[in-house]
This record gives C-alpha cells, structure tokens and sequence, in this order.
C-alpha cells in the first residue's frame, strides 16, 4: 500500500526547529532594556527556561553574536551581519536608494523607506542631502506601530475595507501623542480616504512634535510594496508646505520606480 503524502500543516512541523526558533527570540530580546542583561532578564524577556536561555547565549556567544562574561551579555557588533545581508539582498534598497538620495537632495529634507512586518512599520532605508548625516531623521531598522504613522497608513491601505477592519480592531492601538487616533473606526475610514487620494499625512500622532507625509510604493502590478516619506518639525514646516512641496518629490520618485519592481 502506498504511503499517503503529508499534508503541509505537518510537513511545516516537522521542519520546524525549535532551537533555532528559541535562538533567535533570544536574540530579539537584547535591547528590551539599555546596557548589557543578565541571563535571568534575557530568560525572562524570552519567556525560556533559565537553563535553556544559558544555553543558547553561550552557543551566540561561540559564533560572535553575543559578549558576555556569564553574568552579563551584550550583542557584538557581528549581528549586524544579519540587517546587512538583508539590505544587500533587497531589491527594494537596491532600487530606491538612488531616488531617495535624489528627492532628498530636492527638498533639502530627509527622505526614508519603510515596508510592513505585523503591526508595525520598519525604516529600512533613508536618504539624505549629502550620504554623511548630521542627525535628524528615523534610523535604519527603526520600528514604529503602522496605525498611527503616513508610512504604515499608505502600507495598509494595500488591505480591503473588510481586511483592514479586521486588522485594526485586533493590533494594539496605544496613544503616543495627544493626537493619536486610537479608534478602529475613525481609523479605517482615515485609510480608506488616504488609500483614494494617494497619500498620507499624519500630523503629531506619531511623535508630539513632528509631521510627515508619505505615498505608497507599488510594484508593476500595482500591488503596494513599501512607503516614502518625508517629515519636519511642527514649528519649521506647515502643514500645507508637505502637500505643495513634498509630496510631488514623493510621487514622482514612487512612479518612476513602478516598472523596475518585480
């Protein structure tokens, strides 16, 4: 008698490596608190076993991703290896730094890019007056919650109502302003308008005293890949001066790149 494929619920879990899942939540728990951690608070970030957690520094420690002297652990600058070979092998970065640099240069103004992951949106490039920057702007890896950001509202406006709806009544929604708006209903019906006009602005939800606005990346097909965006100061640029002055440099740079996104 032949023996009977598995289906792929069951496949997944047998290729599924529980160590190496455990390795990397561990990983992502550095940086929960400043300065180096104790093996007791990585164990507890990472909801592990005390012995598992001592385990599995001791292994990242052996391949360079992890400094310690069995009390105190701090990442070694060797886990940067890992963001790097994501951003060489990215053709989003490959493709947009160029018209980053280049709107960036146009408006004098720090330009970024940002694509989804869950709930939140992450910075994965950015572009400047000069390659050499002063300051300012959000850093590459920077996560922000999408619900209340241009970027991450011009990214779920990719969702149907139906979707987005969905999406927004179960992702956290926590104030980080006066200004952010926490609702799921005001919410879906500010994506939807941003999703028919072609663009984001949200003013000091964010942040209490920034602004940006933001339009959406699509690919050849039309389907929404990343975001750039633009931002300033509340005090040095109106509202109405990211509309006039920002967003042709952000359209412009998001159309011209449709036809070379696969």
């Amino acid at each position: 008698m032949p023996k009977l494929r598995r289906n792929e619920s069951e496949e997944r879990a047998t290729d599924f490596v529980e160590s190496l899942d455990r390795g990397l939540r561990l990983l992502q728990c550095f940086g929960t608190t400043a300065g180096p951690m104790t093996l007791s608070d990585l164990a507890r970030a990472a909801e592990l076993p005390r012995a598992t957690a001592r385990r599995m520094l001791f292994t990242l420690q052996r391949g360079g991703f992890v400094s310690g002297d069995g009390k105190l652990f701090s990442l070694t600058p060797h886990v940067l290896t890992l963001a790097a070979s994501y951003l060489r092998s990215n053709q989003l970065v490959a493709v947009l730094q160029p018209v980053l640099d280049r709107i960036a240069t146009a408006a004098q103004e720090i330009s970024s890019l940002a694509v989804l992951d869950g709930d939140d949106v992450v910075f994965i490039a950015r572009g400047g007056p000069t390659r050499v920057f002063s300051g300012g702007g959000l850093e590459i890896g920077y996560r922000l919650p999408a619900f209340c950001t241009s970027v991450g509202r011009a990214l779920l406006g990719q969702f149907d109502d139906a979707d987005l709806a969905a999406r927004l009544e179960t992702m956290p929604r926590e104030a980080l302003t006066p200004q952010t708006v926490t609702d799921p209903k005001a919410l879906l019906a500010r994506i939807a308008a941003d999703r028919t006009q072609g663009y984001s602005l949200v003013d000091r939800e964010a942040e209490p005293h920034f602004r940006s606005i933001s339009v959406p990346v699509r690919r050849y097909d039309n389907v929404i890949v990343a975001a750039i965006n633009m931002g300033a100061h509340v005090d040095r640029v109106p509202e109405q001066e990211l509309i006039d002055r920002f967003l042709p440099l952000l359209q412009e740079g998001a159309t011209s790149l449709r036809s070379q996104l696969l």
